[in-house]
């Protein structure tokens, strides 16, 4: 390591020099370099350079000069944070957890509090406990400056002070008793800041499951969307306006997703005071029921209808006419190409219902993916029932309730009865392939089905709005992925829905910065923004008997982040005087 300076010139138009310290590193067998630190200002520092110089060379000191006058004490990680309060002043966080939250008994108000387990959610996502090993490693403060350290205390298995651990859990419970007023709160931030309109709002409900038995009447056993059936879970759903998340909701986990649509219409109608809205949701959500709920009370829907188990869905399919097709731009399932994306294309047909318009979708990308199941599923399905011939032409098999219970294990697994029948012939056991049930299952390849109560929605409208479900379905994977949402661990109720309620504000924050990206044109996601950022970080090193600290150089990406944020001070809040940490 060494010193180099570098001149930097102020906005009084002076030029300053300040010191940095660098490292020689090789790299595909090139040398190159990289800055450990920044100093401050060369004028301060002049009189240490030549003992700071001796110190990173490892050269014996001079005699009359103390070789301890610079200690290094820690390198933490800085950058993230510094850009997680950036986004959070620009969404007003903090006036608004100021506004809502109560007043804290300690030293260390709620609001600051909350933004501890928000910066977590977003740079590292780790359980309460884990918190303590993050705080170590990264540089986290209050706004006074002040920086959260932990307070290890081994008990047990549990390695973090109850009293900590206490401190955490406790703003989680006032959190989420203000839950309502809070999303409501940052929805007016968002209208206010982007021009939100909530003419069509997107609707989607997913799983998170338990590690362990979850609080009881809550944690529950239902259809679980992460493959964890043995596990207990919770329902969440998730409401989004112009690409905002705004709201989000969680029920027991045996909740049914069409039991969940008028609590929720009724709920932003009344909370957030939408006048009428148009509800876009998949076909889990749709009901007879609720669709008449909605439009007797003058909002609108665009919803996904069942393919299966839907006895006019075959009669609007043989009335497509080839002629009438009408190209998509972007599709609905196809990938984000640039060079010729597959062909998705609609048509709109004609229905009974006058309150009803009913637009089919053919994709050719998902036909591609349903053909290749559908001959993966007929190859194992026919093998699986070879096996049942043979046992039977062996006599191995001989009772016929047997021999049935045989065949629908064969035909279970792979939907098997989609595409074959069978019977037994002079005791032996035929299948063969369901003529009229097969030609159905071709027809559905790469079809979808969408409604709406829209008179005026075009074709290409109503296949573009309901693309932007798959916006929430993104936002489910990185609550659940990259936010580490699940599993969960709580065993109390309101703790549970505390920390879902963190993430999903994580979620938020993760959104505008990549809001901020995109508008600066800097080609990274949320994720590779704040990767690049850990790069930055808050050097402390004593000199003599004083206590400095600066912070390290940023490398190409991160000052692009930083560009797109518009952050121009780098330093945290300077603490007060003996009040250095917190806990």
């Amino acid at each position: 390591m060494f010193i180099r300076t570098v001149k930097v010139p102020s906005s009084r138009g002076t030029v300053l020099e300040y010191v940095r310290v660098v490292e020689a590193y090789r790299a595909n067998g090139k040398v190159k370099q990289r800055v450990i630190a920044d100093l401050g200002r060369k004028d301060f520092l002049l009189p240490l350079l030549p003992q700071l110089q001796r110190v990173l060379l490892g050269e014996p000191s001079l005699p009359d000069i103390d070789p301890n006058t610079i200690d290094f004490l820690d390198a933490s990680t800085w950058g993230p944070v510094l850009v997680i309060r950036a986004l959070c002043d620009q969404l007003g966080l903090w006036d608004i957890f100021d506004r809502l939250l109560p007043h804290a008994k300690t030293g260390v108000s709620y609001t600051d509090r909350v933004f501890v387990l928000l910066a977590n959610r977003l740079v590292r996502p780790v359980s309460e406990h884990g918190l303590a090993r993050w705080l170590e490693t990264d540089f986290v403060c209050d706004r006074q400056g002040r920086r959260f350290v932990p307070h290890w205390h081994q008990h047990g298995r549990v390695q973090v002070h109850p009293r900590q651990l206490d401190a955490w859990y406790r703003t989680l419970d006032r959190l989420v008793k203000v839950k309502d007023k809070i999303e409501v709160a940052l929805y007016q931030r968002l209208r206010d800041l982007f021009s939100l309109h909530p003419d069509l709002i997107l609707f989607d409900i997913t799983s998170t499951y338990f590690e362990g038995q979850g609080p009881a009447g809550f944690a529950r056993y239902g259809y679980s969307r992460d493959g964890k059936a043995q596990n207990v879970q919770v329902v969440v759903g998730l409401v989004m306006v112009g690409g905002w998340p705004i709201a989000h909701y969680v029920w027991p986990g045996n909740r049914l997703d069409v039991t969940t649509v008028r609590e929720v219409v009724a709920d932003l109608t009344t909370r957030f005071a939408f006048a009428r809205i148009v509800l876009v949701g998949d076909r889990g959500m749709v009901s007879v029921a609720n669709l008449d709920a909605l439009t007797s009370d003058k909002h609108g829907y665009l919803v996904g209808l069942k393919r299966r188990r839907n006895a006019q869905l075959d009669a609007w399919l043989q009335q497509l006419d080839e002629s009438a097709w009408q190209d998509c731009p972007g599709g609905i399932t196809a990938r984000e190409k640039k060079d010729k994306p597959p062909r998705t294309r609609v048509q709109e047909v004609q229905t009974n219902d006058a309150t009803q318009r009913v637009f089919v979708i053919d994709s050719d990308e998902r036909r591609q993916y349903e053909q290749s199941k559908r001959t993966q599923a007929l190859e194992r399905t026919r093998r699986r029932l070879l096996s049942v011939q043979n046992r039977v032409a062996k006599g191995t098999l001989t009772d016929p309730s047997a021999i049935g219970a045989a065949a629908e294990r064969a035909l279970r697994p792979h939907q098997g009865y989609r595409y074959f029948g069978w019977e037994i012939r002079a005791g032996a056991f035929v299948f063969f392939e369901q003529p009229v049930h097969l030609e159905r299952e071709k027809r559905l390849e790469g079809r979808y089905v969408i409604a709406t109560s829209e008179r005026t929605m075009t074709a290409l409208d109503a296949v573009a709005w309901y693309k932007q479900l798959t916006e929430v379905e993104r936002s489910f994977r990185r609550m659940k992925d990259v936010l580490g949402v699940r599993p969960l661990y709580h065993r109390v109720e309101p703790r549970v829905r505390g920390h879902i309620f963190v993430a999903a504000l994580a979620l938020l924050l993760q959104t505008l910065l990549q809001r901020r990206l995109d508008e600066a044109g800097v080609a990274l996601s949320a994720e590779q923004a704040l990767q690049a950022l850990e790069t930055i970080r808050h050097v402390r090193f004593q000199v003599h008997d004083e206590t400095r600290s600066g912070i390290s150089a940023k490398n190409p990406r991160a000052r692009q982040v930083l560009n797109a944020l518009k952050i121009t001070e780098l330093r945290p809040p300077c603490p007060p005087a003996g009040e250095t940490t917190v806990m």
